[in-house]
């Protein structure tokens, strides 16, 4: 009997909340109450932001929604119209005190549950705590994704902090259900064969390898994909394989590339040599000459290593270092005549032409 009491004065103060604006007369609304809200929310944000508890990204178009909002409220305050119908009032009235109860009943007894106990306070405010350890914060990313396990935002955030965690196993189930549920990607094949690789000691297993290879399906400059094929390759023991991977990686990026060290002591690693450059001495002379001066000394180096070549042909990494400055110097000419002598000088061994081909494709040529 407590409880109908209870749901009879909530009914009749919802009545009251609408019968009170019925009863008084026109007066101007326009008390800038909205606009203060949507200020309000604007320092909220900042709040967040300083807390993070929000990006930086979510935060700007929070602000921007919101200002466009402020600015509507602003342009839009105005008095009511005048000249309210008394008929009209009487009519919203009526349906206040009869509709209102009659369909609050009519939607509580299909889909109310009044015999259920109360919904504990601490579950209620439960919130994201930025403070709290991480492993608290993964579990709770972990929950949500439970409940919600399409959320691809959701498992492309949580694989790698798993990743970091030593967690391995569940950071591989993360990166495969990124993928399913927000599409394939050279970026998140890299990062499952990546995963796999950490999560067998260090060994490139054959299943991280065939993700590699799906990573440089879709994207044939993927460097984390490219690398890990080499260190494969290094550790089944075809180090002349490898080296041409990581030459060929070098050979396309740019002088101030991060990972280009990493790169070059692979390279040294397997008995390799990056693509040898000009002197410290050469470089510091290169800067005083005129542009003439500059391409003279290059090209010098070039016909030097092509006549080095001629030489020794059984040098597959010379020739592709001499057929890519052929290209960079725009002497598609030459670049074609080089690409013919390294196969002839090489025809005669199958594996040093096998390797031939796979770096002239990895130059974008026809292998």
């Amino acid at each position: 009997m407590t409880l109908w009491f209870v749901f009879a004065l909530m009914t009749a103060a919802a009545i009251f909340a609408v019968l009170w604006p019925l009863s008084r007369g026109n007066r101007s609304q326009n008390d800038g109450s909205e606009a203060a809200v949507y200020k309000d929310q604007l320092t909220e944000i900042d709040r967040d932001v300083a807390a993070d508890l929000i990006g930086s990204s979510e935060a700007a178009a929070a602000r921007v929604e919101i200002s466009r909002r402020l600015l509507a409220a602003a342009d839009h305050q105005r008095d009511p119209p005048a000249g309210s119908n008394l008929r009209l009032r009487r009519i919203a009235a009526i349906i206040a005190l009869v509709g209102l109860p009659v369909i609050a009943i009519g939607f509580y007894y299909p889909l109310g549950s009044p015999g259920l106990a109360d919904f504990p306070l601490a579950e209620r405010t439960r919130t994201p705590d930025g403070t709290q350890p991480l492993e608290n914060l993964v579990a709770q990313v972990e929950q949500h994704l439970a409940d919600s396990p399409n959320d691809a935002r959701g498992w492309n955030v949580l694989a790698p902090v798993l990743a970091r965690l030593g967690r391995f196993d569940d950071a591989v189930r993360a990166y495969r259900n990124a993928i399913t549920y927000g599409g394939d990607s050279a970026e998140r094949r890299a990062d499952l064969g990546e995963t796999l690789t950490a999560a067998a000691g260090g060994v490139v297993t054959a299943e991280a390898k065939a993700e590699f290879e799906r990573a440089v399906a879709l994207n044939a400059d993927d460097v984390k994909a490219s690398y890990f094929l080499g260190l494969a390759a290094e550790q089944d023991g075809r180090t002349t394989d490898a080296a041409t991977i990581w030459r060929a990686m070098l050979a396309k990026a740019p002088q101030n590339a991060p990972w280009r060290p990493l790169v070059q002591e692979a390279l040294l690693r397997v008995g390799g040599s990056p693509a040898p450059g000009p002197s410290n001495e050469a470089v510091a002379a290169a800067k005083d000459m005129t542009e003439t001066d500059r391409n003279a000394m290059i090209r010098g180096m070039v016909e030097r290593l092509a006549t080095k070549l001629k030489q020794n042909g059984d040098d597959v990494e010379g020739w592709l270092r001499l057929v890519r400055a052929y290209m960079v110097m725009g002497d598609q000419d030459k670049a074609k005549g080089a690409l013919t002598e390294a196969r002839q000088a090489v025809a005669n061994d199958p594996e040093r032409l096998r390797q031939l081909n796979e770096g002239l494709k990895n130059l974008g040529l026809d292998g």
